[in-house]
């Protein structure tokens, strides 16, 4: 079957579907004229036509034209969906294969003089529902325009018509010999298309605002696109027709997509064409774009939102039917992906300043859980997502995006996905499931923290497990856990010999659960031991008479000491503890600047990073770049610098060999601050972040840390939120042993505690919870518990900072309450058993 003739039945059954054939007494079932048969609207008929085009239903005979109602114009099937029999009248402009602003301007002229928009709703029908057509449409070149190479075969068409095609394209393409610059499979540059993109936009402001024109829209993208959706999966026909693209970029102009006529089916099969495109073509539309500025960004941004957003909350899930199997929402989330890149492209990026990668070496374990047949689980998870490949650009390489990254996540997905069958995805069947984990932008960092806890307990099973394995073949006793027994008053020495001997001998011990003990003291580690020992090890730490850090006390930071005398080994503890942190889900009192953490996840520090870390530096770094006068005679810079020691004495460095003899000019300054800020936060410290480094590392190489998470919700990992919500906390608090929302002492603890000080309230929050950090979320997402332990008495309240239980007698006032809840929270300290 050719496509003339494919085309005449499809639109023979749309008419079918709408008019009917006229036979009153009709028994077709699938004919508008049977008794039953139920009307349907305009884009319902056109997938239904589709639909028996594909099992070849029965058509009804067609009624000869005196039969028709001529005092109709426009109203038929025929002049709704083509030009087939309309050749006979001069103003049809059947001659229209494709379009250009000229002739959509002319026939708009001609509809708007006859009061008739029927010809012009033909045309847009018969052009947006013909890929070839709309190919060729809008084009730059717009004279040339009918000589387009038709280098692919459209689904539906015979061999014959191919055969014939092929021969004409050999003809064309023999014309044309004398010159191989102009090939038919154009060489596009990385943001370039054939499409006069601001011709389209003139289009579309003009016919967007003709109510009648909509339908027509909606129905040929109805039409086109299942047809798209062939011709890229089966036929490859982007990488013989690079113009291909056009269809996707003349589309995403029209600026009513979100609207509810394309939720329910255009939209959601435009969608599911573009995600069959290649990597190289999503490549191609991101560059493109991402030139395109902030209001069209965000508007194609909206698009997607809108349709992954109204297909979920139109849909139910749960563990059997999971938001991961819904096309519509995978593919919208897929095409996101391109506008979110795009997002990056758009703003200012820095893809240069980076840190060369660690080598991955495999471990030995690695080999046993191939023996086991479980490498899938354990594999270190996909590097680099194909289209940020392509582009060359990552996430963390975006200094300012145009849109906020938070405008990308989409709560109602957060909602529905199930994290657990998520992850699964993402470790084992990355091939054949989607997992929004592969679309990190989308999820916020509540639902990525649960991912990446899923990954941490799974890594911390498999190492009880190849413990026993190793005690089974050893003869050894099994230890599942990672144990440190330490002194509080020696709290560093003794965690650091312990994690320095573990890290040499067998760092895969650290992926193990931490399990801490305080000698001398009874307590249990179930969590709350160990929120007690990071504590502890970063007050030790980051004390100031050790030196191991700066601190600002404007912007109330830390900062590596240059010209510290401890060892590296200590450097690699406070890595290390960081890493445990995250890995064991512990919040820590950490004040750095976010530099820090973006060199953590692999980017260098820059002039920009300084704003955070040393801001009166910046401030006069600034100043320099923007000083209007002469900079060489007025501010008499050399490239050489100076700052002190630990002890106060200054040290002298060139930032370029005989920096003291090279001045700052106008039109060196800019290097001259580069190289500063190389220095200060770079090469200044570079023994002390590498050994950092490399213990944060240690904990968490093989997580999917680096790829789900931006250097902000890093910080937010480690460090909690800093805003303390205690309102959130009171809703979501539970109670035990007797006590309800409802008791007398519940009522007076939570009028008590909202009236503390902030300083009080952390107090509280340390002695109930082990840190006085709020977790990622908030204290919204903290279960706390509050239990009730006796009648009056003198005693002081009581906590279990491992299960976040507050143990609360029953005072008999609430003065009394206020006072020994106060005295519990500023002299509780050590653990023991009740």
């Amino acid at each position: 079957m050719n496509r003339a003739t494919a085309k005449h039945l499809i639109e023979g059954y749309y008419r079918q579907l709408t008019q009917g054939c006229g036979n009153g007494d009709c028994t077709n079932e699938f004919c508008a004229s049977h008794g039953d048969f139920q009307p349907l609207d305009n884009n319902s008929a056109a997938a239904k036509a589709l639909e028996m085009f594909k099992i070849n239903a029965k058509l009804c005979p067609r009624p000869s034209k005196s039969e028709s109602d001529p005092s109709r114009p426009g109203s038929s099937a025929d002049e709704r969906m083509s030009d087939i029999d309309l050749s006979s009248a001069k103003e049809d402009f059947s001659d229209v294969h494709y379009l250009t602003e000229n002739n959509v301007c002319t026939i708009l002229s001609f509809c708007e003089e006859e009061g008739d928009y029927s010809a012009l709703i033909r045309v847009i029908g018969r052009v947006f529902s013909s890929s070839e057509a709309l190919m060729k449409s809008f084009r730059k070149d717009e004279p040339n325009a009918t000589e387009l190479v038709d280098s692919w075969t459209p689904t539906g068409v015979d061999k014959d018509e191919e055969q014939s095609e092929q021969s004409s394209e050999t003809t064309r393409a023999s014309s044309s010999t004398a010159s191989p610059d102009e090939s038919p499979k154009e060489d596009h540059g990385p943001c370039e298309v054939t499409v006069d993109i601001d011709a389209v936009r003139r289009v579309y402001d003009r016919l967007l605002t003709i109510d009648q024109l909509e339908a027509s829209l909606v129905n040929a993208l109805v039409y086109l696109t299942p047809n798209m959706v062939l011709d890229l999966d089966y036929l490859d026909v982007y990488e013989t027709t690079p113009d291909y693209l056009n269809i996707f970029v003349i589309v995403m102009e029209n600026g009513n997509l979100h609207s509810p006529e394309y939720l329910e089916v255009a939209l959601p099969q435009f969608c599911k064409a573009m995600s069959k495109l290649p990597v190289t073509a999503l490549a191609r539309l991101s560059r493109l774009w991402s030139t395109y500025g902030l209001p069209h960004i965000r508007r194609m941004m909206e698009t997607f939102q809108q349709l992954i957003t109204y297909t979920v909350v139109s849909n139910e899930y749960n563990a059997q039917n999971l938001v991961n199997d819904d096309d519509t929402v995978v593919a919208a989330t897929q095409c996101l992906k391109v506008v979110f890149y795009a997002n990056i492209l758009g703003g200012d990026v820095d893809v240069e300043h980076n840190d060369e990668d660690e080598d991955d070496s495999e471990s030995d374990e690695l080999s046993l859980h191939e023996l086991l047949g479980e490498e899938r689980l354990y594999k270190k998870g996909p590097r680099i997502d194909p289209l940020e490949r392509a582009l060359g650009v990552r996430t963390i390489d975006s200094i300012r995006p145009l849109i906020p990254f938070e405008d990308f996540v989409n709560e109602s997905v957060n909602d529905v996905v199930e994290m657990d069958k998520d992850f699964t995805f993402f470790k084992v069947n990355a091939e054949t499931k989607f997992s929004f984990q592969s679309c990190p932008f989308i999820l916020s960092v509540i639902t990525k923290n649960q991912g990446l806890y899923y990954d941490n307990r799974i890594r911390m099973y498999s190492e009880r497990r190849l413990t026993a394995l190793y005690s089974m073949v050893q003869g050894q006793q099994p230890n599942p856990y990672l144990k440190l027994k330490v002194r509080r008053d020696h709290i560093i020495d003794d965690a650091l010999v312990r994690l320095e001997m573990i890290s040499m001998e067998n760092p895969s011990d650290l992926k193990k659960q931490l399990f801490v003990e305080f000698e001398g003291e009874q307590g249990v580690d179930e969590g709350g031991v160990s929120k007690e020992f990071f504590l502890l090890v970063l007050e030790e730490i980051f004390n100031l008479d050790i030196g191991m850090f700066t601190y600002d006390s404007d912007t109330k930071l830390f900062w590596f000491n240059s010209s510290s005398l401890e060892t590296e080994a200590q450097y690699t503890l406070i890595g290390i503890v960081l890493g445990l942190a995250i890995y064991n889900n512990c919040i820590l009192d950490v004040h750095f600047p976010m530099v820090v953490y973006r060199k953590l996840l692999g980017k260098k520090g820059t002039y920009l990073d300084l704003s955070d870390s040393h801001p009166a530096l910046y401030q006069s770094l600034k100043g320099l770049l923007e000083y209007t006068g002469n900079v060489e005679e007025d501010m008499a810079l050399t490239f050489q610098i100076s700052h002190t020691d630990l002890f106060g004495n200054p040290i002298l460095y060139d930032l370029k060999e005989q920096g003291d003899q090279i001045p700052v000019t106008k039109e060196n300054r800019q290097e001259f601050v580069d190289l500063y800020a190389e220095y200060i936060l770079n090469k200044g410290v570079e023994r002390q972040f590498r050994a950092f480094k490399k213990g944060f590392l240690m904990v968490t190489s093989e997580s999917p840390l680096k790829y789900l998470f931006r250097p902000e919700e890093v910080e937010l990992l480690i460090c909690g939120s800093p805003k303390l919500d205690f309102e959130a906390l009171e809703k979501t608090t539970e109670y035990d042993g007797g006590y309800t929302k409802d008791s007398q002492i519940i009522k007076d603890f939570w009028e008590t505690i909202h009236l503390f000080a902030e300083e009080q309230k952390r107090l509280f929050l340390q002695f109930t919870t082990g840190t006085d950090r709020a977790p990622v979320g908030g204290l919204g997402k903290l279960k706390m518990i509050i239990a009730k332990n006796g009648s009056d008495t003198d005693r002081l309240p009581t906590s279990h900072t491992c299960f976040n239980a507050l143990l609360l007698p029953e005072y008999s006032s609430k003065e009394k309450l206020k006072e020994r809840l106060l005295k519990a929270i500023t002299y509780a300290k050590g653990f023991g058993m009740l």
